[in-house]
């Protein structure tokens, strides 16, 4: 989920993720990628706590983690404004990318392609190349040389139209950097969609692939528009095509592909909002169904220190939605299948994750 829908998404009350330690997957020690995953979402509590102390505040990693407990999608708000308004320079955007990348290493991710926030940087009027030059210096040190990075601007939509076209011109400026898609997440209700199909043809006509959050909370509408009129090849989170059987198959067969965050869904409200209940809990997740029924769909974490997980969690909390290992060892393939690489190199990253599964009995 990306930066900032309004209030109105936080229609229902979520059931709060489990915080506990997950059983082990056989996806556990095989190479994996990551698709949907925003880096300013990544910021744990003692990585809060450094950066408020950078800026003269002073404040615990405990009163973080306390912050970081919300039962509805405005109190994850209230976190996510409070937290990032700690990312002022780019040497903080250089810290939580290291720590991030030192997450991605101990869950044995060899690819992810990672969204920044280019709309909330514009926003602030902060230095989104300095930002960017920092992001990526610290991506590439020799550490991480076992994870692939690339990068995603993202516009946030409530900020409207002229904003997201400003933020598209950025990722076009620096297409050549690492910037290998544009896409828009926020309040997904907030403007047509018709409004910022300039901002996706600049894109495109940059060279970028297009992503976009659509399906989260809003309908199936939602995410026909975001592929229709948009042009978007992969739909973050889309889980309100469990609505819409045509609207399923048209996306299966366009190859759109759908990026799911169960955690994520049900610690915004989004998944309730989608089934109509005040409450709901993970077991009510469709991404079983989704799969079942023939959609295209990754699995990721979104937001994972906002929402108390990580990617190892996430293949966990789908066994336990009674996932088949076959169907885990597919989630893991599609990540592969729909990352923005060429031909050849993604060949070579799926040859590699069969090679190890193999290795391992899998297959």
């Amino acid at each position: 989920m990306d930066q900032r829908r309004p209030a109105a998404a936080a229609v229902a009350r979520n059931t709060t993720v489990p915080e506990t330690a997950q059983p082990l997957t056989i996806l556990d020690s095989l190479p994996k990628a990551e698709l949907h995953l925003h880096l300013e979402g990544s910021i744990r509590p003692e990585t809060a706590a450094e950066l408020a102390a950078r800026h003269g505040d002073k404040i615990t990693a405990e009163e973080v983690a306390a912050r970081y407990k919300y039962s509805n999608f405005a109190g994850f708000i209230d976190a996510f404004k409070w937290v990032t308004s700690y990312l002022r320079d780019p040497e903080d955007y250089a810290l939580i990318t290291r720590n991030l990348l030192d997450e991605l290493v101990r869950e044995n991710v060899v690819y992810a392609e990672i969204t920044i926030s280019a709309g909330v940087m514009l926003r602030r009027m902060q230095n989104v190349e300095a930002n960017f030059t920092a992001i990526r210096e610290a991506s590439e040190s020799v550490v991480y040389r076992k994870v692939r990075t690339a990068w995603i601007f993202d516009a946030t939509r409530q900020f409207g139209p002229d904003a997201a076209t400003e933020a598209a011109r950025w990722a076009g400026k620096l297409h050549r950097s690492g910037i290998v898609a544009f896409g828009m997440g926020g309040d997904e209700l907030a403007f047509p969609t018709v409004n910022f199909r300039p901002a996706f043809e600049l894109a495109r006509g940059e060279g970028l692939r297009i992503v976009c959050h659509a399906g989260e909370i809003g309908g199936p509408e939602s995410v026909r528009e975001a592929v229709e009129i948009l042009g978007a090849e992969r739909i973050g989170h889309g889980i309100a095509v469990m609505h819409d059987a045509a609207l399923a198959k048209s996306l299966s067969l366009r190859h759109v592909v759908l990026e799911n965050c169960p955690s994520s869904n049900v610690a915004t409200g989004a998944l309730a909002k989608q089934l109509g209940k005040p409450e709901v809990s993970l077991a009510e997740h469709p991404l079983k169904e989704l799969l079942a029924g023939g959609s295209l769909v990754t699995l990721s974490t979104d937001d994972p220190a906002m929402f108390h997980t990580d990617l190892l969690t996430e293949y966990s909390r789908a066994a336990s939605l009674g996932l088949s290992n076959e169907q885990l060892l597919q989630l893991a393939e599609q990540s592969f299948n729909a990352a923005f690489l060429p031909p050849v190199e993604k060949r070579q990253l799926l040859d590699d994750f069969r090679a190890a599964a193999k290795s391992a009995g899998l297959l």
